[in-house]
């Protein structure tokens, strides 16, 4: 959402704040959850949807605040919405009040030790099986978690509301506002099928990448790669001959022979130990990926957030250890 140039922000930060304490008409939560879901989602017909409520009635809310408040939080444009100086005062101090309205609420559904509520989470497509089969066995040990599991190669706004928690696969700087705790560390290595390497010759340095066809993954999820990483730190360039932000379609290309692909260790393992892939130019090109869970910092953790982060902390070392040579270049 586009926010005001503002000129008085600290007057109208505390004139809201003057409001909220010396009302004698209290602000309701639901208008407040109004307000911060109508921020978060930028749209008034989307926040309705999110809130399950028609959007005459969103609108009514929003009206009543504003009311209460005498001040215009909000202004519609013909393609968004627009925060008053208001408006931008008021959200972080919704956004509190809300936390702790929520963290009250857990606190006394925690009596009888049930986790409860609702979880969305955002991962990465090229998960393995046994990360899929942690997601059934967390299902399985907290049945009144109501889970929501999107595998998405795109960055998901966490800020937004849209989900709790991410895990992520990479090194891409985090957002302000968010707190990520790394669980594993998965070698990426250059591989191709023994056919292709047969057929085209087998890279002796990173020059003779130059004659071979690379089948290149996305920067960021977003924009196709352009360079491949040096075990020793640095990039190559690469000229791509075959494009995918699904490294299980280049993990496919490459056990068919269409090429030369940069994969973690957790999607090519099985392919190396079946003779399907070869590990090429192990000492030249190589990196190591962080894989981390990352959600929004905040005072109160909600319970099914803890939950899930401490079953993915405890699932990891078996999982990225099993079975697994050391990796073939310095990790750092």
């Amino acid at each position: 959402m586009k926010h005001e140039p503002t000129c008085n922000k600290m007057r109208s930060m505390v004139m809201i704040c003057y409001l909220l304490i010396h009302m004698t008409d209290p602000v309701e939560t639901a208008e407040l959850m109004a307000f911060a879901r109508t921020v978060e989602a930028r749209s008034l017909s989307r926040a309705a949807v999110e809130l399950g409520i028609p959007r005459a009635t969103l609108g009514r809310r929003l009206a009543r605040l504003e009311q209460r408040l005498d001040a215009r939080l909000l202004r519609r444009t013909t393609r968004s919405l627009v925060l008053t100086d208001a408006g931008e005062a008021l959200y972080p101090h919704a956004r509190i009040a809300l936390d702790a309205v929520s963290h009250a609420e857990a606190s006394v559904r925690r009596i009888d030790d049930v986790v409860r509520g609702e979880l969305r989470v955002s991962v990465p497509p090229i998960m393995s099986p046994g990360f899929r089969a942690m997601l059934t066995g967390f299902a399985v040990r907290y049945p009144e978690v109501r889970l929501q599991v999107s595998f998405s190669t795109q960055l998901v706004d966490l800020q937004r509301g849209d989900y709790d928690l991410a895990v992520r696969a990479g090194s891409a700087a985090l957002q302000p506002g968010l707190v990520a705790r790394t669980f594993a560390r998965d070698p990426v290595i250059a591989v191709a099928s023994p056919r292709y390497l047969a057929e085209r010759g087998v890279p002796r340095t990173r020059r003779d990448l130059r004659a071979h066809r690379c089948l290149m993954g996305f920067a960021r999820g977003e924009v196709p790669q352009t360079y491949w990483p040096l075990a020793g730190g640095g990039q190559v360039h690469v000229t791509g001959a075959f494009f995918s932000n699904e490294l299980t379609l280049l993990t496919d290309a490459a056990v068919m022979g269409l090429g030369i692909a940069m994969l973690p260790l957790m999607l090519a393992g099985p392919f190396l130990e079946r003779g399907e892939l070869t590990h090429v130019l192990p000492k030249t090109l190589g990196a190591e990926s962080r894989i981390a869970v990352v959600h929004v910092e905040r005072e109160f953790v909600p319970a099914p957030v803890r939950a899930f982060i401490d079953a993915l902390i405890a699932w990891a070392p078996s999982e990225f250890t099993k079975g697994r040579p050391p990796p073939p270049f310095p990790t750092g």
